[in-house]
């Protein structure tokens, strides 16, 4: 009689034989791996471990191994059937291959000549025989017949592939971001059918330009739903592709062109400043310095400077222009480089300004709204999305100290070193910062910005600032007679619900002396600024301006989590590549 061991600690099921030197571990897997023939006639000892006896199993472990057998069995014969259906695939899928390379597909020259259009204008061809070039975005097969959804930039086609044309070596191999030209009629889709743009192309010939990879290389294996975000990064080119990536960029274009009409509509001419500077705007810490020829310079943090240059000949100027901040930020609104729209305007007072950023900022939402194209791009993007009402709220700084302390939005507190302080919580033993109120004089952090924007859920215009808190530049407010406390400045931030700061704003100091006493004031050489100072000594005039992230807002209206969605290939600290 043929004799089995188990050895529950020290056996292996998989490479054990069932002998004393190799037992398995599980009566299961024994009585599985037993011919069924011979299980009645086999005897079977088992022990927990090396230091108990073999013994045979008792009556209730037999009936529980027997049933767990039988589902190792199941197991068994469900992997021979799935590797029989897969072999049976391979052969099929070779045999296909094969056939395919006899097959060659040659244009029907008695077929009419087709019409070469992007995937955009094919509406006025349709009952046409047309040609169109893109790339496999996505594939379906269905028995006979295969459909591709081609993209080439402008839009999405639907297109079938039948017959001759489905059975061709390059129609079986074809894989996601393969280049293709597509030849065919374009025909309406049935009633009740859907498909982009409402029409097919019933294709009747086609070539490869560009084969993409299969198998591990496949674009679905590189990139998907799940990739890790720093892998989302690498592969930013790759990203581009996608809908949403591709949709992101589309109303991005969409709103700068709204922008500059905006801009036109209210007499701002765009200049083009440069991005090589010798001067600083926002202060040294987070500029990027660089040597040009043997002399210091810096890659621009505003142009703002540069726009005053221009009010006496040009008039009210704008610019879309790159600009760079060394500020080691990693939130989700911070960019190292981004896309700065600023403008300068001359001979306004300070509500002058806020009217204009707002009035600058619905007119280009509108324009948005009412185009067909990109209206249905932020419904994709955004569909909750409702134009800003007129007027926005306006809430001075030291209100919005008032409005935070109400609401018990609170700060960590500050030593005089600026660290935070903390406690140890007794409950986690963590060390927890110190919470405090908000005090004027406080630079209000932006996640309590956030929160309070969040709340009142509508644009609103924070304004006049303390004089520490803001650039050398800014025009102070007029004290009344007798008033104490802080120098506040006619500066102004624009928050949104969602997305906190996306326009900072302010006007600028008109008179010569006042500006020299701040180069002083801030430790500012003024000699390279000579060239600014000299507005203020040719004919100065009251003058403001703002710029505005539009990355932040591309965020806020496309309800992008982060800022690098908004942005081709995003730059924030460590990432400068591809």
């Amino acid at each position: 009689m043929l004799t089995i061991y188990i050895d529950q600690t020290s056996g292996v099921d998989a490479s054990g034989n069932g002998s004393v030197d190799q037992p398995y571990q599980s009566l299961a897997y024994a009585l599985f791996s037993t011919p069924s023939a011979e299980v009645e006639t086999t005897q079977y000892q088992i022990r927990k471990d090396a230091d108990a006896v073999y013994d045979a199993p008792t009556q209730s472990a037999n009936k529980k191994a027997k049933k767990d057998a039988q589902g190792l069995e199941k197991k068994r014969l469900k992997a021979q059937a799935e590797e029989r259906e897969a072999k049976e695939k391979a052969e099929k899928r070779e045999r296909r291959l094969q056939e395919s390379k006899k097959i060659v597909l040659t244009e029907d020259p008695s077929l009419p000549q087709s019409v070469k259009s992007k995937i955009v204008k094919l509406e006025s061809l349709r009952g046409q025989r047309v040609r169109v070039s893109g790339w496999v975005h996505r594939r379906r097969d269905q028995q006979e017949i295969t459909f591709i959804v081609l993209r080439d930039g402008t839009g999405y086609l639907q297109a079938v592939l039948t017959g001759n044309a489905n059975k061709t070596y390059d129609a079986v191999t074809l894989q996601l971001e393969a280049s293709v030209e597509l030849t065919g009629t374009l025909k309406a889709v049935p009633e009740g059918q859907r498909a982009p743009g409402g029409h097919e192309l019933v294709v009747d010939y086609w070539r490869v330009l560009g084969a993409a990879p299969g198998a591990e290389e496949a674009f679905t294996n590189r990139l998907n739903e799940q990739s890790d975000p720093s892998i989302l990064a690498d592969l930013r080119h790759l990203v581009l592709r996608g809908e949403i990536a591709s949709s992101v960029l589309r109303l991005r274009a969409a709103l700068l062109s709204a922008f500059r009409e905006s801009y036109a509509d209210n007499d701002l001419l765009e200049v083009t400043p440069p991005c090589l500077v010798q001067t600083q705007v926002e202060g040294g810490a987070t500029l990027f310095k660089f040597d040009y020829y043997g002399q210091p310079a810096f890659l621009t943090q505003s142009s703002q400077l540069y726009l005053e240059t221009c009010l006496p000949s040009l008039g009210d100027v704008f610019c879309v222009q790159e600009s760079f901040r060394a500020e080691n930020s990693h939130t989700r609104r911070h960019l190292s480089e981004y896309t700065h729209l600023e403008a300068e305007l001359a001979f306004i007072t300070f509500d002058d300004l806020m009217t204009h950023i707002e009035a600058i900022i619905c007119e280009t939402v509108d324009k948005l709204l009412v185009n067909p194209a990109t209206a249905a791009l932020i419904k994709t993007l955004n569909p909750h999305f409702k134009a800003p009402s007129r007027p926005f709220m306006r809430m001075s700084y030291a209100s919005a100290i008032a409005w935070l302390n109400e609401h018990k939005i609170q700060r960590p507190a500050e030593d005089a070193d600026g660290n935070v302080i903390t406690k140890k919580d007794e409950e986690t033993g963590k060390d927890e910062p110190v919470m405090v109120d908000h005090e004027i004089g406080d630079d209000i952090a932006e996640a309590a910005e956030r929160q309070m924007t969040d709340i009142i859920a509508a644009p609103i215009f924070l304004y006049g600032f303390p004089a520490e808190l803001k650039a050398f530049y800014m025009q102070k407010m007029p004290r009344k007679e007798g008033e104490q406390g802080p120098v506040y400045t006619e500066s102004c931030d624009l928050l949104m619900p969602g997305v906190g700061e996306i326009v900072g704003g302010s006007m600028r100091i008109a008179d010569m002396e006042e500006l020299l006493a701040a180069y002083k004031r801030e430790g500012i050489d003024p000699a390279p600024y000579y060239w600014f100072t000299d507005q203020r000594k040719y004919g100065t005039c009251q003058h403001g301006g703002y710029g505005l992230g539009v990355e932040r807002f591309l965020a806020w209206l496309a309800n992008r989590f982060t800022v690098r969605e908004c942005s081709l290939y995003p730059r924030w600290p460590g990432r400068a590549t591809p």
